[in-house]
Order: structure tokens, then C-alpha cells, then sequence
């Protein structure tokens, strides 16, 4: 048996933005739904959203018959955290909170066996290998591996030449929200001097080589970081999707102003 591919790896060095979605519903069916949508990837976020070991499984199950690509974020950046979501099969990772080059190194180590990491094998009891079915899989497993930190932080941001620096990181994700936090526009991601700072990490992030991502359901601001570079855009999250569409159908009936007719044409 072959090595699962990791498309989303082999397309980064792609010219095309990968455009994807926030999946903190922590429910496969939903999950598998939105992979009809079209979305490039989904995060399966265990850091924010009600996920655990067996949820982010299933969903990996299911997106497996998508050519979507899953990414799962562990609550932490933790060696004992990371090898069990790497043992359930995924294959990309997004590592919050990410301040130094140590932290990045940790993430790294945390991704790879010995003598090149600290990842434990259990190769026979993972579904990673397909059971020890995969041909080479303990020597071959880093190749398609494909690892993202995420740096929301003032310290993150001063240490960011050395974080995308780490031989092993594939990427650097910013966090507009714990971000703004920490630049004392706590509850303002959108603020111009917040995004400011994100354009700027992009087009050094990029410069160094490296991919370059951030969450912008802003048509607006996700086209002002797609033109410092970025090709990663988390373009919606699932809880934002359903809370809008209910909040419009409930709108749409309630509103005085809206006659029977009009609800028939806007197809309620």
C-alpha cells in the first residue's frame, strides 16, 4: 500500500491561492457537507471548537473521499498532543501559539521520528500507516507531511524571521484575533494597524520563501493580504455560515417590510 499523497503540500508552490474553511462544528456530517462546497481545504480546529481525538478522526474519514484537503489544529503545541493526531492519519497540521524559533522546533520534532524528532512510534496502531500497511511508511511519513505555526502574538511577530526560518515549517498562519489582543486592539482584528502588521509578516514570510496564510471572511481584507502575497485564506468558518444564513431566513420572514411576494422571489 502506498503513502497517502498530501495535495495540499504539493500545492504550495502553486502561483493560485488555496482558499479554505473553519470547521469548529465538530460534526462529520456537517463537515462532509461543506466538502461539496469546493473549499481547497478545512481545518478540523480542536483549539476553540468542541473537537477531540475521536471527532477530528471521523472527520478526516469522511474527507478522505474529497479531494478537500483536511488539516487538523491540535488545542496546543504539545509532543504528546501532536503524535496522537498524527497517528489518526493527519497529515497537515496548523500549531497555534507560536512566539519563538523554539516553539517552532518543538512543532517540528513533534512531526518527525527519531533521530530527527521526538515522535513516538506506534506506527502498528495507527491508521497513519493504515496499520503498518503502508510500504515505508516510518522512513517516508515526513514527506508528506506539511506543517503550519501559527503566529498571533507581538513576540511572534518580532521572532518571525526566525520562526519561518525552522527547516521543517512549511508555513506561517497569522491570527488577526489573538493579535489584535496582543497589540492592545483586543476585539478589533480588522483594525488598520493590525492588518497593517499581518500584510507586512506575509510579504516577509513570503520573501524568506516560505507559504503565507490568515483568517479573512472580509471579501475586502482578504483581498488586501492576498495582494502582500498570501496563498492560504480561510475565506469562512462553518458557525459563521450557519448563524448568518439563520439570522437572514428568521430576518426575512419577521421584517415587516417584506411582502409574501418578495420572500417567494428571494426563494423562501
Amino acid at each position: 500500500m502506498k503513502l497517502p499523497g498530501n495535495s495540499f503540500k504539493h500545492r504550495l508552490s502553486e502561483a493560485a491561492p488555496q482558499f479554505g474553511l473553519w470547521a469548529a462544528l465538530a460534526d462529520g456530517y456537517v463537515t462532509e457537507l461543506l466538502a461539496t462546497a469546493g473549499f481547497d481545504w478545512i481545518v478540523i480546529d480542536n483549539e476553540h471548537a468542541p473537537n477531540d481525538v475521536r471527532s477530528s478522526l471521523s472527520q478526516l474519514q469522511v474527507l478522505g473521499g474529497y479531494p478537500c484537503q483536511p488539516i487538523v489544529r491540535p488545542v496546543k503545541n504539545d509532543v504528546a498532543v501532536i503524535k496522537q493526531y498524527l497517528d489518526i492519519g493527519a497529515q497537515t497540521l496548523i500549531i497555534p501559539m507560536i512566539d519563538t524559533e523554539a516553539d517552532a522546533e518543538l512543532a517540528v520534532a513533534a512531526t518527525r521520528y527519531p533521530p530527527g524528532g521526538v515522535r513516538g512510534v506506534g506506527s502498528a496502531l495507527g491508521r497513519a500507516s493504515r496499520w503498518n500497511k503502508v510500504d515505508g511508511y516510518f522512513e517516508n511519513a515526513s514527506k508528506e507531511l506539511c506543517l503550519i505555526v501559527q503566529v498571533e502574538s507581538t513576540i511572534g511577530m518580532d521572532n518571525l524571521e526566525a520562526i519561518a526560518n525552522v527547516d521543517g515549517v512549511d508555513g506561517v498562519f497569522f491570527g488577526p484575533a489573538d493579535l489584535s489582543a496582543s497589540m492592545g486592539f483586543e476585539g478589533d482584528p480588522s483594525h488598520p494597524v493590525v492588518r497593517q502588521a499581518v500584510c507586512a509578516g506575509i510579504k516577509q514570510v513570503r520573501a524568506i520563501g516560505k507559504s503565507a496564510g490568515v483568517l479573512a471572511t472580509y471579501r475586502a481584507y482578504a483581498d488586501e493580504y492576498l495582494a502582500a502575497g498570501a496563498n492560504l485564506i480561510a475565506i469562512a468558518t462553518d458557525t459563521g455560515l450557519l448563524s448568518r444564513a439563520a439570522s437572514d431566513v428568521v430576518s426575512s420572514f419577521k421584517a415587516p417590510s417584506v411582502t409574501a411576494s418578495e420572500r417567494s422571489q428571494a426563494g423562501y
